[in-house]
């Protein structure tokens, strides 16, 4: 198991304001690591592939999967040569998991095992649905109440997989950024 107690997921439904979230951080001069999904559906679209969302899950998932651990990886070989006070990652490991329960496909194993092979810091930011700022766009094709019941699947996927989840408030993204650089100076690191 490869532990990163300075890697922190910032998770949540679609539309709920992560990367403007994590824009502001990185704003601020932190390190943050995009979201894999957005990247998979630009590909898949500019080649005509079929790993989406709206064709085949599965594929999708399993691309996800694939590109999250491999950001997980890339951003720890990183930090070992340049180590950051905090690391914020738009999306985690477990938000595959998330996904195909949210979808109600099967969850292979190895992909338990994935997650619990690449842990982020124990507590875990997810922004709850926020209608006022929900849209969709052109990769995000979700309605209101498929976004909600993200936000659902995914709390309770992060705490099966034994991460303590902390609502992030609605409020100015100052607000916002404030409320989780608060929450990180409290963990304790080694």
């Amino acid at each position: 198991m490869i532990l990163q107690q300075q890697f922190f997921v910032i998770t949540g439904g679609p539309g709920a304001g992560k990367t403007t979230l994590l824009n502001a951080l990185a704003s601020r001069g932190y390190k943050t690591v995009p979201e894999v999904a957005r990247q998979i559906i630009r590909q898949q679209v500019l080649k005509n592939g079929t790993a989406l969302p709206w064709k085949d899950r599965l594929l999708y998932a399993q691309l996800l999967l694939a590109a999250s651990v491999d950001s997980y990886k890339t951003t720890a070989e990183a930090h070992i040569r340049q180590p950051e006070p905090f690391v914020f990652f738009d999306r985690g490991i477990p938000d595959s998991i998330g996904y195909l329960h949210l979808t109600q496909i099967r969850v292979e194993q190895a992909l338990y095992e994935e997650a619990k092979n690449y842990r982020y810091n124990r507590m875990v930011f997810i922004l709850p649905p926020w209608k006022a700022i929900y849209q969709k766009d052109a990769e995000r094709k979700q309605d209101w109440e498929e976004a909600a019941a993200t936000y659902y699947t995914l709390k309770e996927t992060y705490e099966q997989s034994g991460y303590r989840i902390i609502d992030v408030p609605a409020g100015t993204i100052d607000s916002r950024v404030a409320f989780v650089l608060k929450e990180v100076r409290t963990v304790p690191f080694q």
